[in-house]
């Protein structure tokens, strides 16, 4: 840990594990060492990053100013799987924020990321910045050998084991009068308005932009479809025996389906399917699956996390 902690401050790349997905670090207030991010995940310069600070106490070297809104998500989901959209500091972290005058930041919970942050703010670094530790547009690492498959083994990894939540956090936009709404995640629409105390609007075209919203991203190299559970039965019965290799991920169970399907079963509960979902795209191109055909989510607001990622890997 010490190790990584001195790589960041001399500018270095460290990946590491957060409650999310694994993270692609660097000290966020060297523009020179964001730099070797946006080279190794092959990330256009034009697409922001988040810093991943300790606690608020680092927001503040980051951020302008915070706002009562920004200050009540923060005491209620800190650390947790929750980013916000503040505006920075003038001078600081300018390739981290892609010369926005915004800049996002959350504090992770994972254990390993904050003895990280901490070891790393006692040597002068005050935030670190972590896009999914993968090449850009791929499916999002949710486990070390995730990450050294995407890099090799020359990338240094702090092992912390398979991620919890298991899809990228929630962002919501409080560098301007209203909060926005800007990337779904675990929490919910719900839960973050309620603890904001005022209602979370939807994106428009003035709101900065924002990681992970591009029409594709999170895409396997296998093709994926996303079809209503009834168009999804129907297909697989009319199909016969596929001309290509095809896994079909679905809640509910197949029956008379050909056996050169390789079926997957969608856990029933929204957190469930968010922590296994990026694992499963992997393992199923590990397997050499060449279609993916997944059932669609329930239309519940505990879904669009889930939802999200799925709609953009198909778009690929």
């Amino acid at each position: 840990m010490q190790r990584a902690a001195q790589r960041l401050a001399d500018g270095d790349l460290v990946a590491f594990p957060t409650e999310t997905v694994y993270g692609l670090g660097a000290r966020a207030d060297h523009d020179a060492a964001v730099a070797k991010i946006f080279h190794a995940k092959g990330r256009p310069a034009d697409h922001p990053l988040i810093v991943h600070v300790l606690d608020r106490d680092d927001v503040e070297y980051f951020a302008a100013r915070l706002g009562s809104v920004a200050e009540r998500l923060i005491r209620t989901f800190w650390p947790g799987p929750l980013t916000l959209i503040l505006p920075r500091a003038q001078g600081v972290a300018q390739a981290a924020a892609a010369g926005q005058p915004t800049i996002g930041v959350r504090s992770p919970s994972h254990p390993v990321a904050r003895e990280l942050l901490a070891q790393a703010r006692g040597l002068g670094v005050h935030g670190v910045a972590g896009p999914s530790a993968n090449r850009f547009g791929r499916v999002s690492p949710t486990r070390a050998q995730h990450v050294l498959d995407e890099f090799g083994d020359a990338m240094w990894v702090l092992d912390g084991g398979e991620c919890d939540v298991g899809i990228e956090s929630t962002i919501v936009d409080c560098s301007r009068e209203r909060p926005v709404w800007l990337r779904p995640g675990v929490l919910t629409r719900e839960a973050i308005q309620a603890a904001a105390g005022v209602p979370i609007e939807p994106p428009d075209a003035s709101a900065p932009r924002a990681p992970g919203s591009l029409a594709s991203h999170y895409a396997p190299a296998a093709k994926v479809r996303l079809m209503p559970g009834p168009m999804l039965h129907t297909a697989l019965q009319l199909l016969g025996e596929p001309t290509m290799k095809l896994a079909v991920y679905s809640r509910g169970s197949l029956h008379g389906v050909s056996g050169a399907v390789r079926q997957r079963r969608m856990p029933v509960h929204p957190q469930q399917a968010a922590h296994e979902l990026f694992s499963v795209l992997r393992e199923l191109d590990a397997e050499g699956v060449q279609l993916i055909w997944v059932e669609e989510p329930p239309p519940d607001p505990a879904w669009e996390g889930v939802r999200d990622r799925l709609v953009r890997a198909a778009a690929s």
